[in-house]
């Protein structure tokens, strides 16, 4: 791992370097955007994130060829065509940006072969054609003939081996680069697990232990801290013989969950789970709540957020942390009433990052919590990739980065 990282970096300098005038250059971005039912752009990071890079090879004369995947079409459905970004690509991008209806065949190389020196043309969804997720050699072949050169900037499906990601770059040697996002990606999780300056917390939340297993244990040699959060805390309290009430648990964990704490405890690290929760008696906003210490919940109760003493627990441990990583809310944090958990402990990491700590936040419902609660400007970096982040914090090597190499 350290090897392909070091190559990483050359390939990086590379792109920096290159002059790429007159010359195809395809970039597999992540514009798997979320839309709304009038097929508007409801959250735009992921093409905000890539627009540097987009603008880079424009700058060096290059022609921006743009792939990307959108959703889990069975067929070629419309609602799925990329064709509903376009208005907000051209908007982020401020230059205009053609569409090509397919991205392989007669079709798809006339319209990139028509291009002049620094324009930019958004190909159809790669995933219309099933042998893209099958990483089809083929496939990957047809799509290579689009470009001169191939740049990987979709941090978000980097550890998917499918055509556009990984495949496409074995016809590209010497000619295939690492983005600009791409390579902040990898500095910014590096920073947590590699040279992070401590002490160093971690905030791991969520509804189930088991998506987080191979995460947390390869955390345990890098963190001084270990906060627990979400649905999962219960199954670790179970474990240590808490009374639940009905709030969820993964039984077949319950050993896991000591195995960790002891593993904890073993390298030295202090691992915290809320000593007092906020209470439901149903999942929902009209809930009843109360406050109850965390291992003696009522039955007919659920727990749903921190609790007010354990927030202040968790604050003073972020107040004296130098890095933080925080992937997966302490609360459910969509519901008003069990929401206050995940927006506190989020004002105390963006309060912390103003006096100099390096803050990381990374998965779909963190990032929707910092951005619900105004956050977003207040965290050193949010990661545009969710099960990527999560691989590469397991210790994973990443396909379309080995590719690269």
């Amino acid at each position: 791992m350290t090897k392909n990282r070091s190559i990483f970096k050359v390939i990086m300098e590379n792109f920096l370097q290159k002059n790429f005038k007159n010359k195809r250059v395809i970039v597999r971005v992540d514009f798997n955007v979320p839309l709304d039912d009038n097929y508007k752009v409801t959250d735009t990071t992921r093409i905000e994130f890539s627009k540097n890079t987009i603008q880079e090879i424009v700058k060096r004369g290059g022609i921006c060829i743009l792939l990307s995947h959108m959703g889990r079409p069975i067929s070629k459905e419309s609602k799925y065509s990329l064709s509903h970004i376009i208005y907000c690509v051209e908007q982020i991008l401020k230059i205009p940006v053609k569409f090509c209806e397919d991205c392989i065949g007669d079709m798809a190389i006339e319209s990139v072969n028509s291009l002049k020196e620094g324009e930019v043309i958004l190909m159809e969804n790669v995933r219309f054609y099933p042998e893209e997720t099958k990483g089809d050699i083929n496939f990957a072949r047809e799509l290579s003939k689009l470009g001169d050169y191939f740049v990987n900037d979709a941090f978000g499906s980097i550890h998917r081996a499918h055509s556009s990601t990984t495949i496409i770059a074995n016809f590209f040697k010497g000619k295939k680069f690492s983005g600009l996002l791409l390579e902040k990606e990898i500095k910014s999780i590096n920073r947590v697990l590699k040279n992070g300056e401590k002490p160093i917390t971690a905030i791991i939340g969520g509804a189930k232990v088991s998506s987080k297993i191979t995460v947390i244990e390869n955390l345990l040699d890098k963190i001084d801290f270990l906060i627990i959060g979400g649905g999962m805390v219960y199954t670790f309290i179970k474990a240590l013989g808490g009374e639940i009430g009905e709030s969820i648990c993964e039984d077949d964990f319950c050993e896991y969950s000591k195995k960790i704490i002891k593993l904890a405890n073993d390298k030295g690290v202090r691992l915290l789970l809320p000593e007092d929760v906020v209470i439901g008696n149903e999942f929902s906003d009209n809930a009843k709540i109360n406050i109850s210490s965390v291992y003696t919940i009522p039955k007919g109760w659920q727990g749903l957020d921190a609790g007010p003493e354990s927030i202040k627990i968790f604050s003073q441990i972020i107040q004296k942390s130098k890095t933080i990583l925080w992937n997966g809310p302490i609360g459910v944090f969509e519901l008003e009433p069990f929401s206050n958990g995940t927006k506190a402990l989020g004002q105390e990491i963006v309060k912390r990052t103003k006096e100099g700590a390096f803050s990381l936040v990374g998965g779909g419902d963190s990032i929707s919590a910092v951005k619900k609660f105004g956050m977003s400007e207040g965290i050193s970096y949010i990661s545009t990739g969710g099960g990527a982040m999560l691989e590469y914090l397991e210790g994973k090597n990443l396909p379309g980065i080995d590719a690269l190499s």
